[in-house]
């Protein structure tokens, strides 16, 4: 695992060629229920385009909530939370929104609603499609979802996508392995940082993850390990990843 800080990534950037060099990141945030503080300091730290939440405040005032996780991380909100049972995207104000589209799955009885915080935006001379997911806890269910996510990325008809979040599943999982055959899993493609995203006391396994379409140039992914343990430990119980990729002209 090589060591890094968030500094060693590509810094974001537009080409000559129109092409853009964007930062995305993927974090469980927990409903804010941990130290805001501390989660605002990291995601703000990665000096992301665009974040690809999951677990965001769904109940009472989830929209100030939200709001107040973004100005403080220094964005704004593009779409999803409650709407989409969770997953919500932020971005910064580098970005140029088309659309966006909450989508809700279907839902196992007993199991939790689960949905797709989506849009559409353009970085520079490009046009991107942005999904943020937290799979099923259920395997069948999981797996469904997996092909849901990828045919939500045809039906948004554009010419390169990004998609991440929440996987509840190792590599070697059915679903992941799913994804991975389809699309580019960034980790395994570029691995930058570390490979663990939980926990953040015991990084053991890898669960979360980002995915880009065929085209877009991966620079680098992973755990960004130059921020502080204390800020990663108290944020929530996930750690970010964090990818730096190099998406051509639209």
């Amino acid at each position: 695992m090589a060591t890094s800080t968030t500094s060693t990534l590509p810094e974001s950037r537009t080409e000559p060629d129109g092409s853009a060099v964007i930062r995305v990141l993927s974090y469980n945030i927990r409903s804010m229920r941990d130290d805001r503080e501390a989660l605002a300091r990291v995601i703000g730290a990665c000096e992301p385009d665009l974040v690809l939440v999951q677990e965001a405040p769904r109940f009472f005032r989830w929209r100030k909530h939200a709001a107040w996780l973004a100005a403080r991380s220094g964005l704004v909100t593009l779409g999803g939370g409650a709407t989409a049972s969770g997953p919500m995207l932020l971005c910064s104000l580098r970005v140029t929104v088309e659309r966006t589209q909450d989508v809700l799955l279907p839902r196992t009885p007993g199991l939790h609603q689960r949905g797709f915080a989506t849009a559409v935006v353009r970085i520079g001379g490009v046009r991107l499609g942005v999904l943020s997911c937290h799979l099923s806890l259920q395997r069948e269910e999981r797996h469904a979802q997996g092909g849901m996510l990828l045919e939500r990325l045809k039906e948004m008809d554009v010419p390169h996508a990004v998609a991440g979040g929440d996987l509840n599943e190792r590599p070697d999982g059915r679903t992941f392995r799913r994804l991975a055959g389809e699309l580019q899993d960034c980790w395994a493609v570029k691995p930058w940082g570390g490979e663990y995203t939980s926990t953040p006391d015991r990084p053991h396994q890898r669960i979360d993850a980002l995915f880009a379409t065929p085209g877009i140039e991966v620079l680098g992914c992973g755990v960004p390990l130059g921020l502080p343990d204390a800020d990663l430990r108290a944020a929530t119980d996930h750690l970010p990843v964090l990818a730096a990729l190099r998406v051509p002209a639209s």
